[in-house]
């Protein structure tokens, strides 16, 4: 890892926070690895990692001494484990923490739960035999995440944003989109895993087919979607190649794959490919919402929520371009507004409204007249 480390070859540092650097406080039980952060950490220009511990005892204190922007945080240390202090930290004094989390399926449900409890975002572990050119990916995503903490927004626990009553479907009316002919596609990042649980909580059993692309490595989508299968009403699991796209079921993207919507005939299927990244990303929004574009056009409404970068944009454009409905998560309810920001900057957005109101306003537009101007892809 020593040697790796030497090897190292980093972004010049972009400085977009302040002229004040972002100061850093790594918490994780292993020596090595607070080692390896706080080497790549440190030769930004715009970042200063100003302590280092062990466990979240001496945690405790160095976030009063040093007062730091964003936390990396272990899951499993001794004396008190991540989670715990995480859960305390988000009720007491709210911070934007990224978790540290190993990829495997018990490491998954701890960082779900993690955000879920507020946690902004996550990075793997690093791994000691991790090559050189593995090594400068795995900087480059660290840097980028702890300045995107430092710009995030921090309401400590996300679980009360979920409303207590689901929407209540109603019929379209005449002209309007039919259930059975309608796709809602959603798009997320950072932030992502939480704002669609609140959105798919509230949504009825007779909804339209919904399909969902969120970054997330392969080893987290499962257990992702297994959670939020657990509180909503619609049946949620992985999409399959080939599925059929019904009424009252949710399709996820799997990691590592891009989800498409197709057509044969008169069903809508999930297509899922392993295709090169797109914007960076693999599942990318772009080839979800391109696809529903083409595919679904004014049957559809693709919705944007929180997220880093500006995936999806154009492709929202090309869905608004062929008659679908279009919306975004706010900024002032999004953790980062990367992603809804570049929509609404493209003039791909119709509306614009907080992440509780999401649901409601599709209901609202799935019984809107159809545009008749757009092109025709009703089954």
């Amino acid at each position: 890892m020593s040697q790796c480390m030497a090897q190292l070859n980093f972004l010049t540092s972009s400085n977009e926070m302040s002229n004040s650097p972002i100061k850093v406080l790594i918490v994780d039980d292993s020596a090595l690895v607070r080692q390896v952060l706080t080497s790549i950490l440190d030769q930004q220009a715009d970042i200063d990692v100003v302590g280092a511990c062990m466990d979240p005892i001496y945690a405790r204190e160095k976030i009063k001494q040093l007062k730091p922007d964003v936390i990396t945080l272990d899951v499993e240390m001794p004396r008190m484990d991540g989670l715990t202090f995480l859960d305390h930290l988000m009720r007491l004094h709210p911070l934007p923490v990224v978790m540290i989390s190993s990829l495997t399926e018990k490491g998954a449900e701890a960082t779900l739960k993690a955000l879920e409890l507020g946690a902004v975002d996550f990075v793997s572990k690093p791994k000691s035999d991790i090559g050189r050119g593995l090594m400068n990916d795995y900087a480059e995503e660290v840097v980028s995440k702890v300045r995107m903490a430092a710009r995030s927004r921090v309401a400590g626990s996300r679980r009360p944003l979920t409303a207590s009553q689901p929407v209540v479907a109603s019929a379209p009316v005449a002209g309007g989109l039919k259930t059975t002919q309608s796709i809602i596609a959603i798009g997320a990042s950072t932030g992502g895993t939480e704002a669609i649980r609140v959105v798919l909580e509230q949504m009825p059993a007779d909804s339209p087919g919904v399909v969902i692309t969120q970054h997330i490595p392969e080893a987290f989508a499962g257990p992702f979607a297994e959670r939020v299968n657990q509180t909503s009403r619609l049946s949620v699991a992985l999409a399959r190649d080939g599925q059929q796209i019904l009424p009252g079921h949710c399709y996820v993207a799997p990691g590592d794959h891009h989800l498409e919507v197709v057509r044969s005939g008169a069903r809508y299927l999930c297509r899922l490919s392993h295709g090169d990244p797109v914007n960076r990303h693999r599942p990318s929004v772009e080839v979800l919402f391109d696809s529903v574009a083409r595919n679904v056009g004014r049957n559809a409404i693709a919705v944007m929520l929180t997220g880093m970068g500006k995936d999806g944009a154009n492709a929202m454009l090309r869905v608004r371009q062929a008659g679908g409905k279009t919306l975004v998560q706010d900024e002032k309810s999004s953790v980062v507004w990367g992603m809804p920001g570049a929509c609404v900057e493209v003039g791909a957005a119709d509306i614009q409204v907080p992440l509780t109101r999401v649901v409601a306003k599709v209901f609202e537009l799935l019984n809107a007249p159809a545009d008749r101007s757009a092109p025709n892809v009703n089954l």
